[in-house]
């Protein structure tokens, strides 16, 4: 007899030896009994005559066979037969087990538990494909699902071909066994998979990083590996359109929440402009836990270019990266095509955003704006105006009027040389609710500084009298006033006024200028140009962020306003000189001062009475008034001096971790020296 062909071979095995079973005798009917083995004759259409009760033990073992390969057909896609069941594994409603008849023929019982497993993983696919397929479950999920669905159909058509082989009588238990062995591998490295993502409810990338790891395990039999690496590539097509859209677009396409890149829709670009530390840039979109392992190489420079499209779109420029069909990302692979796209999708937005902040929004030159009123570069424009809105500024913050004191402003910059920056317009003032003090309480790394000068007991013992300090009740327009830009964040400025009527006053006013002259050409001087030349070779925002976050936060550290111990002790001595400025207004007038012909009497006196003028000037010297006069001037030198002196030990100290504080620390405490020595 002429052997049948082959099954069609299925599509996910592609090496699928012939079927070429030896049973293939057809049992004829017969009247006769066979008392040898007391076995009747039975026909082969019999067989699926499902009334019989006998069991099975009651057959020939040839019948056996044919009964338990039929059996075992319907059992690899999910049916029991006559004497092959299902039971539920105690315990464990989602597994299940089968059992065959005991009184079958042991040989046969063993090839027939060799073949359970198949049926078993079977069962569990076709379980884990229709629960994943649900909505909730996400777009990976879904993908792998029905990847698993079109395995399972090239599988039941397997099945198909050998039942039909059967029917034909060319099938035997071991030709069964034969031609189960390559799905064997491929049934039980899925129900692993499937086994672990369901018994940690696991999805997005999870899933995709838990076939990989399954893949890499498998390297040993290329067949199951290869079908991994294909079920990977299938789950993660829809995740790869999530990446596919945000990297070319700068859009978040995320239903189920599986990206691996966050959105926080609470923070808007609006903040930028109200809140000094806002988070805007760093935190409205960021790396979640569980990046696909494939992509862990390249998660930061996805984030950054879906950031550089987001940011253009939120500013009116609608900017999308250019695709063409070697471009899409539709797989990964070996090759890592899909790293080289990444890479230029951001190449294309970094560039396209530099030009942008650069060309059209004028970078460098809000920045040199920035610099000339905010950093005191061309000051002209301050003093005049602290000149004629002096008498506004002394009023308490709730009774100054900040309509006038921006008229003040705009007619001190079109009047100074600042009239010539086409972006004066953009400067606007404001008064705040509180002091310079209290507003550093707002800065996120004041408690770096804080730390870093608390750090030696020494400088802990001089500056523990300086937190118990609280804002005067007595603030001012002067304390609260603060120049702003629009668009930028806010910088607050002390201004002070202090008349050279003495020697002490000459030395709060070299103490000013010593502090001021450290400001501005010892920090903010040196620090903008280098700011300046990296931001001229700047390739990408991000560096341009960098190099101006840098900038910032070394000023802000270097000018002391991340040391509030030392910034209260120069806020103190400030306010004594302020103290000291006011009451030299009415302390000078009560002098005693002679007139002309007085002097030009007590000169003619002097050559002939000379003892006499001298114990009539001492008596001048001594009168109330003087008196009262020096008591004052000697207790605001006290004052100053005591307050100047005892910034040594904390400059001293800060000096030796902070060396930045060193010109600054004898620069100061040469004024205390130089002062007490005169």
């Amino acid at each position: 007899m002429e052997s049948a062909p082959c099954p069609t071979t299925p599509r996910w095995n592609v090496d699928r030896p012939f079927l070429t079973g030896r049973f293939h005798q057809e049992i004829r009917p017969s009247s006769n009994t066979q008392t040898a083995g007391g076995v009747k004759g039975i026909a082969s259409d019999s067989f699926s005559n499902r009334g019989s009760q006998n069991s099975v033990g009651y057959y020939h073992n040839s019948v056996q066979e044919l009964l338990v390969i039929e059996d075992l057909l319907s059992a690899m896609v999910g049916i029991e037969g006559r004497y092959i069941s299902i039971k539920r594994v105690c315990g464990k409603d989602s597994q299940v087990a089968f059992q065959v008849d005991a009184s079958m023929d042991l040989a046969l019982q063993e090839m027939a538990k060799r073949i359970f497993p198949l049926c078993e993983n079977f069962l569990a696919i076709s379980q884990f494909v229709e629960l994943r397929s649900q909505f909730k479950n996400g777009l990976v999920n879904h993908a792998f699902a029905a990847a698993l669905r079109a395995l399972l159909l090239d599988y039941q058509a397997m099945v198909a071909q050998l039942e039909h082989q059967f029917r034909l009588g060319r099938l035997s238990i071991q030709g069964l066994w034969f031609f189960c062995q390559p799905m064997m591998g491929s049934m039980h490295a899925l129900s692993i998979v499937i086994e672990k993502a369901s018994a940690n409810d696991l999805s997005g990338s999870a899933v995709l990083n838990l076939l990989q790891s399954q893949a890499k395990a498998m390297a040993g039999d290329n067949a199951v590996r290869s079908l991994l690496e294909k079920m990977t590539q299938c789950a993660s097509a829809a995740y790869l359109r999530i990446l596919e859209r945000w990297v070319y677009e700068g859009v978040i396409d995320d239903p189920y929440g599986e990206f691996f890149i966050a959105e926080n829709k609470l923070l808007q670009k609006e903040s930028l402009t109200q809140d000094y530390d806002a988070k805007f840039w760093q935190q409205r979109y960021s790396l979640k836990d569980g990046i696909p392992s494939f992509l862990t190489s390249a998660a930061g420079t996805i984030l950054t270019t879906g950031k550089y499209l987001n940011v253009m779109r939120e500013c009116g420029h609608n900017v999308q990266v250019p695709i063409s069909e070697n471009s899409k990302l539709t797989s990964f692979g070996s090759n890592h095509h899909y790293l080289e796209c990444i890479k230029a999708a951001y190449d294309f937005a970094s560039g396209e955003l530099l030009n942008l902040i650069k060309e059209k929004y004028d970078l460098m030159g809000k920045l040199r704006s920035l610099k000339r009123y905010l950093l005191l570069d061309q000051g002209d424009f301050l003093v005049h105006f602290m000149d004629i809105a002096r008498d506004e500024l002394v009023k308490r913050p709730d009774d100054i009027s900040v309509e006038k004191l921006q008229s003040l402003l705009d007619l001190a910059l079109r009047t100074t040389a600042a009239a010539a920056d086409p972006c004066h317009e953009e400067l606007t003032c404001c008064v705040e609710r509180s002091s310079l003090l209290n507003g550093l309480g707002t800065l996120s790394d004041l408690e770096y500084g804080m730390k870093n000068l608390l750090s030696t007991p020494e400088v802990q013992k001089h500056v523990s009298d300086g937190n118990d300090q609280t804002e005067p009740v007595s603030v001012t327009g002067l304390e609260t006033f603060s120049l702003s830009y629009k668009g930028v964040r806010a910088f607050n400025k002390l201004g002070t006024a202090i008349s050279r009527s003495s020697v002490l006053c000459r030395s709060m006013l070299k103490f000013i200028n010593s502090l001021l002259h450290y400001l501005t050409f010892e920090v903010l001087e040196p620090n903008w140009h280098v700011m300046h030349n990296r931001l001229l070779t700047a390739k990408s925002i991000d560096e341009v962020i960098q190099h101006h976050d840098f900038f910032l936060k070394k000023c802000l550290k270097e000018c002391l306003l991340l040391l509030p111990q030392l910034l209260k002790k120069v806020e103190k001595l400030k306010s004594i000189c302020l103290q000291y400025a006011a009451a030299i207004q009415w302390l000078v007038p009560s002098l005693y001062i002679p007139k002309p012909e007085t002097i030009e009497s007590s000169s003619r006196q002097e050559k002939s009475k000379p003892r006499r003028s001298r114990h009539r000037l001492e008596e001048l010297n001594l009168s109330p008034e003087n008196m009262s006069v020096s008591d004052s001037v000697m207790k605001f030198e006290k004052e100053f001096n005591t307050e100047l002196q005892s910034l040594r030990p904390i400059l001293s100290s800060s000096s030796q971790a902070e060396p930045y504080l060193t010109h600054l620390a004898q620069c100061i405490l040469g004024i205390g020296n130089d002062y007490i020595g005169y």
